[in-house]
């Protein structure tokens, strides 16, 4: 699908050849020197996602080493990157890579939940604060209503991880509408019985406030190292940071990433950005060189990265076997989460 969607690029831009003249003079005079950073800068934002998953499943007792989890981290990326519908092969990968470290059901669920909502959060922001320094420029590209949209999900979703028991009422109801509709759960239980189950299992991760603090940081960290990856790219092209309305674009860019039409925000992301930059008083083809530059980097390097990464990953955990399934019913808890629940710091 990713060849496929270059080829339909090629071919889209093949009769502008003389718009895109000047674009290749910026591409033919790269720095290297440069472009080596902007790959540092990206390698970095994958550490900072890394140290978020691994803490987050260190406050439900399990220890993963940094290197096996940078390596998951980059063999998830390349799998969602590398079709439509990416993002669900992706979660069960790394759903199961957590069960190979003796994560339960239970945690790896969790953790997925957890590390998800963060980096959405920490976008929100990016984009809440690009959109104020926009706006105190005059222009915001037409996205208040989507980023105060997106800032007030991503606020909910983060109150519903941390305030559960808020939303047991919500969440029973949304069960017994299963229970009726496909017969799961199980329906010869009664749906608050269900949820009681998993709130009582979820209990036994409870991460404390600095723990949440320090996952935050990380989350931002993400976002920002890649960010940085976009900005040293127009010092890669040889001209200047366009930094009016450059966290604006960067977080539009993102969030159509998050749009599942094409594989990675493919077209979305570059196209957002690019629009966004020029808008804002940037040079059309240095703005498309260098966001060129970072597409390269952030989707295109990743992939040959990340699929060798999941190659090496296979091969090591041919003799690591992941916890037994857990039993079907919702009462059920692991090995890892019978002891009391506890904060861990």
């Amino acid at each position: 699908m990713g060849i496929a969607a270059v080829g339909v690029a090629a071919w889209a831009v093949s009769g502008k050849t003389e718009e895109l003249a000047g674009v290749t003079g910026y591409l033919r005079r790269l720095r290297w020197e440069w472009v080596a950073l902007a790959v540092a800068a990206e390698a970095t934002s994958y550490l900072a996602l890394s140290s978020l998953e691994r803490r987050l499943l260190r406050s439900g007792g399990v220890r993963v080493p940094a290197g096996s989890m940078f390596g998951i981290t980059l063999a998830g990326s390349a799998i969602q990157n590398s079709f439509p519908g990416g993002s669900v092969v992706y979660l069960a990968y790394v759903f199961r890579q957590y069960r190979r470290w003796n994560a339960d059901d239970l945690l790896a669920g969790w953790v997925i939940v957890a590390f998800n909502v963060v980096a959405f959060a920490a976008l929100a922001a990016v984009s809440a604060v690009g959109l104020a320094l926009a706006a105190s420029l005059g222009t915001t590209y037409d996205l208040v209503e989507a980023i105060l949209g997106i800032l007030l999900f991503a606020m909910l979703c983060v109150l519903a991880v941390t305030e559960r028991q808020r939303v047991v009422p919500h969440v029973t109801r949304l069960v017994r509408l299963s229970q009726r509709l496909v017969h799961r759960p199980d329906p010869s239980r009664p749906a608050a019985a269900v949820v009681q189950g998993w709130t009582d299992e979820l209990a036994a991760v409870s991460p404390t406030p600095g723990v949440w603090a320090r996952s935050a940081v990380m989350g931002l960290a993400y976002w920002l190292a890649d960010l940085s990856c976009l900005t040293i790219s127009f010092l890669a092209v040889g001209v200047g940071i366009p930094w009016r309305g450059l966290l604006l674009a960067y977080g539009a860019g993102q969030l159509a990433a998050v749009l599942p039409v094409t594989p990675g925000g493919l077209g979305a992301v570059e196209g957002s950005i690019t629009v966004a930059l020029v808008t804002f008083g940037g040079g059309a083809e240095s703005t498309v060189a260098a966001v060129l530059i970072y597409r390269l980097v952030s989707f295109w390097l990743v992939l040959p990265v990340g699929w060798s990464a999941w190659g090496m990953l296979t091969l090591a955990g041919r003799g690591r076997r992941p916890l037994p399934a857990a039993p079907g019913t919702a009462g059920h808890v692991s090995a890892v989460h019978a002891r009391p629940a506890r904060e861990v710091g």
